[in-house]
């Protein structure tokens, strides 16, 4: 097999979820590894389930994720194919049309068979080792309505003989399949392909992996803010490791370093903190520009408005807010909850809530105030940075008490309980600006 051909064939009875992007992703590097070919196949033998809705959430989510096929094809476009075997196999006594009783009043009263040689089937899968079946519990089993619609362990078996498939890598749901289309390849004299049946992704709480525990589709993820560099890094690493302790792998790495022999035969367990961790991640990594456009893109409407009127700050903040979230996500309801609104307006506030702890004498820290503003007088537009404003102000806060003195000057920048720290916040906000909020937060202290 030295034409490495790996295949992702999904159902579009559903949208792309995250367990398949393992199966596609797995497929798809050790293509690119062996300079092979990745095909993708969309299995609608299912006429009354598949939809053309999901088939494009499928192709769209794999072409978001840069999972590039090399060719694609349709089960529903190939029932002429399907057709000519199942001809060929009755004309071998392989596959027989089978009299039936039918279920309900004007159902077909035939099917096509499988003529099973009740043997026991062995595979080599490269994670579970040799695998054993006696099939003569199978029986003779169905594997065609009609001649004009093949079920899938038929269809599956033409598909990969006809495109050449060499190797196949799915989740271990799949592992009872395997016997039946073991048999149909000898039948045909099809070559056997190379199986890895992955390990199932599941819960924190080792069941199901389910949409309640954070398990979304690609394309929700991708409204939610999440980067297809953190979505694969994540998956990539949910049943296979390098071999060490590295965590951050990008694509070209994983193609480097992939191999089967590394996937590991327990259970992945899903864990959403760690994507977020991720996405983090590589949100830090991401061109400042376009960092720019996704949270411009979610701010509601009226902070737009004063984003676009206030260029400087806005540029100033985009640290500050990719600091503090993990997804693109979070952005739009930061803004609703009002925690970027005091960068663009001066903040309202209770002069209580500028006393530190358990202090309760305001013209104190009215005071303190007022030394603040006259050391950061001093300071030269030019030099209004963290550094320089942390440096003027630091020996009086060590000296009257860092709390007493640093707390007013946040809540009177900020006028919240969360907000950056003093000095970053000063300097996002611009020389004047900040005397003026400190005067402002003087006067209501010693009214």
């Amino acid at each position: 097999m030295t034409n490495v051909i790996t295949r992702f064939a999904p159902s579009p009875t559903g949208v792309l979820h995250i367990g398949s992007v393992r199966t596609a992703l797995y497929s798809w590097l050790y293509a690119r590894q062996n300079n092979g070919r990745f095909i993708l196949r969309i299995e609608d033998t299912d006429k009354e389930r598949s939809k053309k809705e999901f088939e494009d959430n499928i192709i769209d989510g794999l072409n978001w994720l840069g999972l590039n096929h090399d060719e694609f094809f349709r089960q529903s476009d190939r029932a002429v194919f399907y057709k000519e075997r199942i001809i060929e196999l009755i004309a071998k006594g392989a596959v027989y049309i089978s009299k039936e009783e039918p279920k309900e009043p004007g159902e077909r009263a035939e099917v096509l068979r499988f003529k099973n040689p009740n043997k026991v089937v062995t595979f080599r899968d490269e994670v579970r080792g040799d695998i054993s079946f006696d099939t003569t519990e199978l029986g003779d089993f169905v594997i065609a309505k009609d001649f004009d619609t093949p079920l899938y362990h038929f269809a599956v078996v033409i598909d990969d003989f006809d495109m050449g498939v060499t190797h196949i890598i799915r989740g271990d749901d799949a592992i009872s399949n395997t016997p039946r289309q073991i048999l149909i390849q000898e039948a045909l004299g099809a070559p056997r392909p190379i199986y890895t049946h992955l390990p199932m992704i599941l819960a924190p709480d080792k069941s199901k992996l389910s949409k309640r525990h954070g398990a979304l589709a690609v394309t929700e993820y991708r409204e939610e803010g999440y980067l297809p560099e953190a979505i694969l890094n994540f998956v990539a690493l949910m049943g296979w490791n390098p071999g060490n302790d590295q965590e951050i792998i990008s694509l070209e790495e994983m193609i480097k370093l992939f191999s089967l022999e590394k996937v590991q035969k327990g259970g992945a367990v899903w864990n959403i903190d760690k994507l977020k961790w991720f996405n983090k991640h590589y949100i830090k990594l991401f061109p400042v520009g376009k960092v720019s456009d996704e949270i411009f893109a979610r701010f509601p409407d009226a902070l737009r408005e004063k984003a676009e009127a206030n260029p400087k700050i806005f540029g100033k903040i985009i640290p500050v807010i990719v600091d503090h979230i993990s997804t693109f996500g979070e952005v739009h309801a930061l803004a609703e909850a009002g925690e970027y609104d005091y960068f663009f307006d001066d903040p309202t506030y209770q002069r209580e809530s500028l006393l530190w702890k358990d202090e309760n004498e305001p013209h104190v820290a009215g005071q303190k105030l007022q030394k603040v503003l006259a050391l950061i007088d001093d300071i030269d537009d030019a030099f209004f940075v963290p550094e320089t404003i942390k440096t003027a102000i630091w020996g009086y806060a060590t000296e009257a008490g860092r709390g007493s003195v640093l707390w007013p000057m946040r809540y009177a920048l900020s006028g919240r309980d969360k907000s950056p720290d003093p000095f970053t916040l000063a300097s996002i906000l611009g020389k004047e600006t900040t005397i003026h909020r400190i005067e402002g937060a003087i006067k209501l202290l010693l009214i």
